[in-house]
């Protein structure tokens, strides 16, 4: 309910409601351009290609394109080639000294990170629009001369470019995360699909009542369980010590210092996605391959044993991920050198380097709690779509991101709201 006041109340406000209408506006653009089809693509041919292979990493890129992928659009290679881009990018930004000091540099120095982000992003765009035209859609071209080919690639790389554009005219001018709303939208409107193939395989006797019953629950106490976890933080108790400054004494209150439970937010489900997808991304582009065989068998969430490495290695990165950016979202150092500064401290605790250290160990563990529910909540739609009949196209990766988009959104909404009253009492 409260979300459902914060949208109200912001759509109140005419500056708020431009950048929510803007942002809307936006995602339909993204809706229309996903309905576009590559031009030379037998549909026929395509369609068939798909019912043959509705399931495995197939669904996993229908995941993020929003059904893009099957209906080869004009953005079939969706937002993942910068996806990729950015933990390339964050990834070398720890391991190369100079570009740890440009992202440090502030705003010229994050803007000079997303030029090279966006650079790698159309190199990786070209490989995988090259693969995906010379190898696994080259059976259903219409012409297979050279001119077609490069005009498909060139249609799939524009198009991953103007989602890019269009994520980033989101963060300037919209409302929310532009990128992550736009992989939302996409598994949104999968909504009404897998809804109405869940009605037509209980009609056709495919599914049977228990199990869709058993997956409605799942997902809302998932939805529950997503919003406990992203809202909620661990308080830490902290005492100010009294100080006199000129002629008043400041000081002497108990407070407490929020730490929030899931740091990382979405984030680590997408990223582990996006990486797993590399592999079978190259299989795919070559089919004929030893690779595409290798890969299908030991590294495809379709394949036996791949299954159970593709399962273990989400599991891995989920919780890499989630540490990894723990680590570099919150910073206890900084955070004990403010509380030391401003005559704070934690109750037991010396200020400095020990409280340092206790602030570290208390968002370790609340790293790892966050790390087991992503997983979790990641895997068990992934067993039971493996166990049972019941094909869960939209399991817990999509609920999380969803719902974890959803709230971040809001969030952004009420950040923007007080930004607006602290600026207009200021004035």
């Amino acid at each position: 309910m409260g979300a459902i006041q914060t949208v109200v109340q912001a759509w109140k406000i005419p500056e708020m409601r431009k950048k929510m209408i803007y942002t809307l506006v936006m995602l339909i653009i993204y809706r229309i351009g996903s309905n576009i089809p590559v031009p030379f693509i037998n549909r026929e041919l395509l369609r068939s290609m798909f019912d043959a292979n509705n399931s495995g990493l197939f669904g996993l890129f229908d995941l993020f394109s929003g059904g893009s992928f099957s209906n080869f659009t004009i953005f079939a290679l969706s937002i993942t080639p910068y996806i990729t881009s950015s933990i390339i990018l964050q990834l070398l930004t720890i391991a190369i000294p100079a570009l740890e000091n440009l992202a440090k540099e502030g705003e010229e120095g994050r803007r000079k990170i997303a030029s090279y982000t966006r650079y790698i992003t159309i190199v990786l765009a070209l490989i995988q629009a090259v693969g995906y035209t010379f190898g696994l859609f080259r059976n259903v071209l219409t012409t297979d001369n050279i001119f077609a080919k490069i005009m498909i690639v060139l249609v799939l790389i524009a198009g991953t470019a103007f989602l890019m554009w269009l994520g980033e005219k989101i963060d300037e001018n919209g409302v929310g995360n532009g990128i992550s709303l736009l992989i939302f939208a996409g598994i949104v409107s999968r909504i009404p699909t897998a809804v109405s193939n869940t009605v037509k395989g209980l009609i056709a006797g495919t599914y049977s009542i228990p199990s869709v019953l058993i997956f409605c629950i799942f997902a809302v106490l998932v939805m529950i369980g997503i919003v406990l976890v992203q809202e909620g933080t661990r308080k830490i108790p902290v005492q100010y010590a009294k100080r006199v400054v000129g002629r008043k004494m400041y000081g002497g209150q108990a407070s407490h210092l929020p730490i929030k439970v899931n740091q990382a937010g979405v984030i680590p489900v997408i990223f582990a996605t996006s990486l797993l997808q590399l592999p079978l991304t190259f299989a795919y582009m070559f089919p004929s391959s030893g690779f595409a065989q290798w890969a299908a068998k030991w590294l495809s969430p379709s394949g036996n044993p791949g299954f159970w490495v593709y399962f273990i290695f989400d599991m891995i990165l989920i919780f890499g991920f989630t540490y990894f950016y723990g680590s570099i979202s919150f910073n206890p150092v900084e955070i004990a050198e403010n509380l030391k500064s401003n005559g704070g401290f934690i109750p037991g605790i010396r200020p400095g380097k020990n409280t340092a250290d206790y602030i570290h160990k208390v968002a370790l563990r609340l790293d790892l709690v966050s790390a087991c529910f992503l997983a979790i909540v990641s895997a068990i739609p992934t067993l039971m779509s493996h166990w049972s009949t019941l094909a869960i196209s939209f399991g817990g990766t999509s609920l999380i991101i969803a719902v974890g988009v959803a709230l971040d959104t809001v969030r952004s909404l009420e950040t923007q709201m007080q930004m607006r009253n602290y600026q207009g009492f200021l004035k």
